[in-house]
């Protein structure tokens, strides 16, 4: 297979990733997109009835947005995470029976996640997506609230870090970049940051033995998304997504990650003030785009018209976060294989 340029990002883009209304664009959408230059857009449920649907919402986006190459996003981790599900699309084991799989067999365990990236991968490269929100690297502690559960490998971060790391690989071999989530570590939270902030009370020691070290490992991936956790250890005064001091002083220096830095997304219940004023904090933060994912279109503008263009510095992790991909995409994906393999390991 060749492989094709690399495109690079363009300069009069906002740093936003949008979130639209249903399985096409309004026409007010689409005005706003052509109008205020999206960074890209992620898909959610709402957006999902068939391939060929998605396919065309995919390229109307990029087509609205003058920008052939604009990110287009997804979560799909596998088991409870997913926006994409039968009749259409497979269906992936989680995080947590590839852990324990692993925990039996780290040979398989490790081929299990591979897999899993590489059958993911192919759905969504099939339709034109070529980010996934995946995968997690947050620690399984068995006090924590379960919106991480079983979409953590498990409580070993070295296990963690490889199983995440497995899974982004496959990823990487269908030609789509893996966000490594939720960084520097959701998973000892005690509470849902879709509906209230998480404060995490752990030491820097603690964090740094645990929750930090899988972000540690997987740190040249190629995109990362950040927890809308405080740790009062570090900043007591923000949460991870607003705080300077967490992405400068861990995130970026003492983890080392130089990819994309995305925020979680801004309309979460764990952050306050105005979508505006949380988008523009985020990015004055250190965050290098933001998600808004709810589809408001008033939100939707207001944020886009808020935000600043995007800086020199996420364009060259941008550019290199579609190199990563494009270098790794094998031309031998053999998807019937690959299930076949997957469910003697898994189990169907």
């Amino acid at each position: 297979m060749s492989t094709p340029a690399t495109p690079s990002c363009p300069a009069d883009l906002r740093p936003i990733i949008i979130g639209c209304q249903g399985l096409k664009l309004t026409a007010e959408e689409r005005a706003i997109i052509a109008g205020e230059r999206p960074l890209g857009l992620i898909v959610f449920a709402r957006n999902v009835d068939e391939p060929e649907q998605l396919s065309a919402l995919v390229a109307e986006f990029r087509e609205a947005a003058g920008n052939p190459y604009a990110p287009v996003l997804i979560d799909q981790e596998g088991g409870r995470v997913r926006r994409l599900k039968p009749p259409h699309w497979g269906v992936v084991p989680p995080a947590g029976t590839i852990g324990r799989l692993h925990a039996k067999d780290p040979a398989a365990g490790l081929t299990a996640a591979r897999l899993t990236g590489r059958l993911i991968g192919h759905d969504l490269i099939s339709l034109g997506i070529d980010v996934n929100c995946a995968p997690v690297a947050d620690i399984r502690f068995a006090h924590a609230h379960e919106v991480i559960g079983d979409r953590a490998y498990c409580a070993d971060p070295v296990k963690v870090a490889a199983l995440a790391g497995a899974m982004a690989a496959g990823l990487g071999e269908a030609g789509v970049q893996p966000v490594v989530k939720h960084i520097p570590g959701h998973g000892r939270a005690e509470t849902d940051s879709h509906a209230e902030l998480p404060v995490v009370d752990a030491d820097l020691e603690a964090l740094r033995a645990a929750d930090f070290a899988p972000f540690l490992a997987l740190n040249r991936l190629p995109w990362a998304m950040t927890a809308h956790v405080a740790y009062p250890a570090i900043d007591p005064d923000l949460p991870a997504t607003l705080s300077a001091k967490v992405i400068d002083e861990v995130i970026r220096r003492e983890i080392g990650f130089d990819g994309v830095l995305l925020s979680d997304d801004v309309c979460m219940a764990a952050l306050e003030g105005d979508m505006s004023w949380r988008a523009n904090s985020a990015l004055a933060a250190g965050c290098d785009a933001v998600l808004h994912c709810n589809g408001n279109t008033a939100e939707t503008r207001a944020v886009l018209e808020a935000a600043p263009l995007v800086t020199a510095e996420a364009r060259r992790r941008l550019t290199a976060a579609a190199a990563w991909a494009a270098k790794r995409r094998s031309a031998q994906l053999d998807v019937s294989a690959d299930r076949k393999a997957l469910a003697g390991l898994i189990g169907d």
